[in-house]
């Protein structure tokens, strides 16, 4: 820990840290770190009022309640007297994760005189070194994704020949949709750090999309109100539309979030509706509306800035990463909404060019022969379930769990491909793979990672596979390298 104390500036320091909700310290900033020492909390940095104080606001936080500009006294290194620092806590949910916060986003601002109550106004600084902090969860969150997805897959093929669990299946599948959005909120967080160019697009049928999100939200609308004893009606008008250009699930991100929205605005019960339309001029049109509470005019003009929110549980990033979403898809979202009279929020998307599917494209993928892998991941959990995936196309799998292991296997053991996770303590997936290549030039290798900033040099590898992925995935990505080696 630095005995030097940060120096007051007339910018006031951002120390930035992501908590477990027990408030275990997964991930701070440099100041953060200089301040209270490396990936630590600020208890020891507290008073002992303060200290309990700060206990009362992580386990508020760690319940969803979003704490602001909460006053507390630190003790700095060299200096006689303690100096009051503001204090935010915000949660972090996802999808998959339901209501409970995965992680907690802590900030403290040194204020500049005691008396003083304002805050750093440069917000774009505050987004970016959130959304930095976002990427540290980013890497755990998609190896358990990893794992969690390819249990689903197992099951159910395990399940596949049982008819009588038509349900089950069907239930699977939401999961399995839940785990996918999952990883793909990740990386969009990491998108909006690095502005990096999107995943490339896919033609998609707007009302069957929408059928999923509603599908995948019933608990919500559905099951969870009716133990309560409210009664939401659903209501759809999903017209034929002519497909647009997107990525699935960004926009199932979306309409989940609308749905969702619309059932918390209706907490005495109302109407869903979600429609679809197609008009020459306006394009492919969804609404999703609510019978809520609604909003005044001084709301409806905020709610698509990053952190605005009224909610005390909210994050206010939603409806930030919806309008975000939108324009990516080059469409436009309008919201109209006035105090109970409920809420609309009506979305335009250019149609897409139609295409002919050749009949190639339309022909199954031929089977992959069987090959020898090499797998490496310092991370157990994940190289048992691809380990497995792998064996379901009679793939003969070794596992190595550091590259070091990988190494001395190489020395005795000839293999097809290898595979090899990026994030690995000692010696890293890149570092491995340059290893490898100096002894075996034309082994293909395979980076897998969590991380969408990595890149690797042309040549060092013949693949980067993002986490998670899906069995299919991976069978196409094993056949094309095949076929490459006997081209």
């Amino acid at each position: 820990m630095s005995s030097r104390a940060p120096e007051f500036t007339s910018e006031p320091t951002l120390f930035i840290a992501t908590l477990s909700p027990q408030g275990t310290c997964y991930e701070a900033n440099p100041p953060w770190e200089e301040l209270f020492g490396r990936l630590a909390a600020p208890w020891q940095r507290l008073s002992s009022e303060d200290q309990e104080r700060f206990r009362d606001l992580l386990d508020q936080a760690a319940r969803g309640r979003r704490i602001l500009h909460e006053v507390l006294m630190l003790q700095l290194p060299g200096r006689d007297e303690p100096v009051p620092a503001l204090f935010n806590l915000i949660p972090v949910r996802l999808p998959a994760h339901g209501d409970a916060p995965v992680a907690l986003v802590v900030t403290v601002e040194l204020l500049v005189e005691p008396s003083s109550l304002t805050y750093s106004q440069n917000q774009r600084h505050r987004l970016e070194t959130l959304g930095r902090m976002a990427l540290g969860i980013a890497h755990d969150f998609n190896n358990l994704l990893m794992t969690f997805l390819g249990h689903l897959e197992l099951l159910r093929r395990a399940l596949a020949s049982a008819s009588a669990r038509e349900e089950i299946k069907h239930h699977l599948q939401a999961l399995e949709r839940a785990a996918l959005d999952g990883a793909a909120l990740m990386r969009k967080l990491q998108e909006y750090v690095r502005q990096e160019k999107p995943t490339p697009l896919e033609s998609i049928d707007l009302p069957t999309l929408l059928e999923e999100c509603l599908m995948l939200t019933r608990p919500y609308w559905y099951n969870e109100p009716r133990r309560q004893g409210i009664d939401i009606r659903l209501e759809t008008h999903l017209e034929p539309v002519p497909p647009i250009r997107g990525i699935a699930s960004e926009l199932r991100q979306v309409f989940t979030n609308l749905i969702l929205n619309a059932v918390q605005a209706m907490p005495q019960g109302g109407t869903l509706r979600v429609e679809t339309d197609f008009g020459e001029q306006q394009g492919v049109m969804v609404r999703v509306s609510d019978t809520g509470i609604g909003m005044p005019e001084s709301v409806r003009r905020r709610i698509f800035e990053p952190l605005f929110t009224t909610k005390p549980e909210g994050s206010g990033m939603g409806l930030a990463i919806v309008a975000g979403i939108v324009r990516e898809h080059e469409g436009r979202i309008e919201v109209k909404s006035a105090p109970g009279e409920g809420t609309t929020f009506t979305l335009y998307f250019p149609p897409a060019e139609t295409t002919q599917r050749t009949p190639a494209a339309a022909q199954e993928e031929a089977a992959v022969r069987p090959v020898r892998v090499l797998l490496v991941d310092d991370e157990a959990g994940v190289r048992n379930v691809l380990s497995r995936l792998l064996a379901l196309h009679g793939h003969t799998v070794v596992q190595a769990a550091s590259a070091t292991e990988a190494l001395r296997q190489l020395q005795h053991t000839s293999f097809d491909i290898v595979f090899t996770d990026q994030g690995m303590p000692e010696i890293s997936g890149l570092e491995l793979a340059r290893r490898i290549r100096e002894q075996h030039p034309e082994l293909p290798i395979v980076l897998i990672t969590g991380d969408t900033e990595v890149q690797a040099e042309r040549g060092l590898v013949n693949a980067i596979l993002q986490k998670p992925f899906r069995l299919e995935t991976l069978a196409q990505l094993i056949r094309q390298l095949c076929a490459q080696r006997t081209s």
